[in-house]
């Protein structure tokens, strides 16, 4: 989408044809957003109809009504729990971006945290959920951010930080944060990422993991 004052970046790179990492992006009234990275478990075909399923779920339920994003995610959880196969979940975060305010509510069913570029330092978006789809009647939890002028958020699957070097040591969350805050008020932010990943994984690497990075950010001044 386009939004006046922002800058949607996404990245999707499967490890096979098919993956079960999503992202998508909702319209909602009053020009506000709503965002959604996600990843179900496994990878190939019988992750990406799990992928499906939900994605398809998230989209009516979060256009239905004026749902906050815990509600949207204890109604999907709600409906996937009877359909979805033994062993399986979906990890999923949830955000509404009110466009106009900068503010940002969200809600996370088990998802690996995003980040938030603040005054040079990545800060951690908390909310507490269990992954849809394993038991039912869960409830999530919701906090709120403002992201001010020239301020961003990082999206992204765990094949990111899983993703390993020759010697199989792990990416990891603590380079990962390091990394959104040293190029967190680039405007490129995920190239430098993955820069720095392919650095890291060294050539020949086997993909073993989608991955998946979305980076969203507020314009120094709006026009």
């Amino acid at each position: 989408p386009t939004l006046e004052g922002w800058q949607i970046s996404p990245f999707y790179q499967p490890a096979r044809e098919v993956g079960g990492d999503f992202y998508d992006f909702f319209e909602l009234p009053e020009e506000r957003l709503g965002l959604v990275v996600g990843d179900a478990t496994g990878k190939g075909v019988p992750a990406a109809l799990v992928m499906a399923s939900a994605r398809s779920m998230l989209r009516a339920v979060a256009q239905a009504s004026d749902y906050s994003p815990g509600d949207v995610l204890e109604r999907v959880n709600d409906a996937l729990v009877p359909d979805i196969p033994p062993n399986m979940f979906v990890t999923c975060f949830y955000a509404i971006l009110d466009s106009r305010s900068g503010s940002m509510s969200f809600a996370n069913a088990g998802h690996d945290l995003p980040y938030v570029w603040h005054s040079g330092e990545a800060q951690e978006l908390r909310a507490r959920g269990m992954p849809l789809g394993l038991m039912p009647q869960t409830s999530y939890e919701e906090n709120e951010i403002i992201l001010g002028a020239g301020e961003s958020a990082l999206f992204y699957s765990d094949g990111l930080v899983e993703a390993h070097d020759p010697q199989r040591d792990l990416f990891g969350f603590p380079r990962l944060r390091g990394l959104v805050a040293e190029h967190g008020k680039q405007g490129s932010l995920e190239e430098a990422l993955l820069e720095e990943l392919y650095s890291f994984v060294g050539e020949g690497w086997e993909q073993e993991d989608d991955i998946t990075l979305l980076t969203l950010r507020r314009a120094t001044a709006r026009s």
